[in-house]
């Protein structure tokens, strides 16, 4: 006797192999690692404070 096969199943599955891929795809396209992003927002933190280190005082004291 054959296995019987679940057809909501697989097709369940098939659309969540399908998406799985599309999301590996976009991600591989456009994403960053997340290594990526903590090197960016070091970077930008480091240029804000350097920004605001450089700002005149414009109180009238």
């Amino acid at each position: 006797m054959s296995n019987l096969t679940n057809l909501n199943k697989a097709r369940k599955d098939r659309k969540r192999d399908a998406e799985k891929r599309d999301a590996n795809t976009h991600s591989a396209k456009f994403g960053r690692s997340k290594a990526e992003k903590q090197a960016m927002a070091a970077k930008l933190t480091k240029a804000a404070k350097a920004l605001d280190g450089h700002q005149l005082d414009t109180k009238d004291a």
